[in-house]
Parts: structure tokens; C-alpha cells; sequence
């Protein structure tokens, strides 16, 4: 009886201990502004040094532009409690939140120029999933039915500029300061 009281408390602190590990509750970069402004001679590097942020974050490119100094990438699931391995989200209050509600998020980078180098912005747009747009897609809805005829419409529909289903949740200013923490110490330890 003893031991298995020892073998529970034992499991149960060693659960916490991984869980409270794997979180990435501890960050040791520090905050930086947005927009950061980097020393740089070369465009080339910052772009780059923006495009393996992106990256280390699994964030995939949607579109690059040169000539307006835009790096947009597509919309990525909120990792979870579950995922540690996906830096996503930035706090543990994000990373729980992700867990109890589904949410995606959008980074986009703009580089410009200034004096002596060139300013770096970050905007990280947040979206919740709206669970009243999904009730549709069970998979009894998905059946054809035997008495209506398939009808085609060909008409040329133009959307909302957010798809049904989300709900716009405004900017994720942790994922944005650490986006930008991990680009200056990409540029400042090459």
C-alpha cells in the first residue's frame, strides 16, 4: 500500500516535471521592439536570416516579395500542451490555450531600410475556430442523396476575406517578440 502510494506521487511529479520541461516555459532571449532595427550592409542576409526564422518556427512561406520587402506565410495550426517540439506558441498560457481551442496563426515580415540598416517588422494574426461553421462537415452530410439531382452552379462567387469557419483574434504579440528575439540572435551570432 506504501509502495504504490510512493510509485504515484513518483509518476505524478515526474509527469509535471516533463510536462513543465516540455513547454519551453523558460525562454532565454530577451525581448526586443517591433519593429527591430538591424545593422546590416546586406538585404540579402537579413532576408534570409527572416525566411530561417520562418523556418525554425515550421512556418510555411506563402509569398515572398523583394520589391516590397514582404514575407508572408501560410496560416499554421496552434500548437498544444501535446507538441512541445513546435515553438508556435510562446507561453504556456498560449500553448493551453491552443489546447482548449483550435487556433491558427499568420506570420508576415516586412524589411525596409533605414539609417545604417534596415527595420524588421513582424505581425503574427491570430484566428479561433468557429465551431458553428463545421457542424456541415459531418460525414452523414457528405452523402449524396438518392432524391434531389445534382445541380452545378458555375457562377464566380467572391468570398470574405477570412473563410468561413474562423474568427479573426487579433495580433499574437508573444510569438512576435520571440519571432524577432531569434531573428536578432540569428543576426548577431551568424
Amino acid at each position: 500500500m506504501i509502495g504504490q502510494r510512493c510509485f504515484r506521487t513518483l509518476a505524478c511529479l515526474l509527469l509535471l516535471f516533463s510536462l513543465t520541461a516540455l513547454t519551453g516555459c523558460v525562454s532565454t532571449m530577451q525581448p526586443c521592439s517591433n519593429p527591430l532595427f538591424v545593422r546590416a550592409n546586406n538585404c540579402e542576409d537579413v532576408w534570409e536570416r527572416t525566411v530561417d526564422v520562418l523556418h525554425a518556427y515550421q512556418f510555411p512561406i506563402d509569398r515572398e516579395n523583394k520589391l516590397d520587402g514582404t514575407i508572408e506565410s501560410k496560416y499554421k495550426i496552434g500548437s498544444g500542451v501535446l507538441e512541445p517540439w513546435h515553438a508556435d506558441s510562446a507561453t504556456f498560457e498560449d500553448r493551453l490555450e491552443s489546447s482548449m481551442q483550435t487556433i491558427r496563426r499568420r506570420a508576415t515580415f516586412m524589411i525596409y531600410p533605414g539609417e545604417g540598416g534596415y527595420f524588421v517588422t513582424c505581425e503574427v494574426q491570430r484566428e479561433i475556430e468557429d465551431p458553428d461553421h463545421l457542424l456541415f462537415n459531418s460525414p452523414g452530410y457528405a452523402t449524396f442523396r438518392e432524391t434531389t439531382p445534382l445541380q452545378r452552379q458555375l457562377d464566380v462567387v467572391i468570398g470574405p476575406s477570412t473563410p468561413d469557419g474562423w474568427i479573426p483574434h487579433g495580433r499574437d504579440p508573444n510569438l512576435e517578440a520571440s519571432m524577432l528575439s531569434a531573428l536578432r540572435h540569428a543576426l548577431t551570432h551568424p
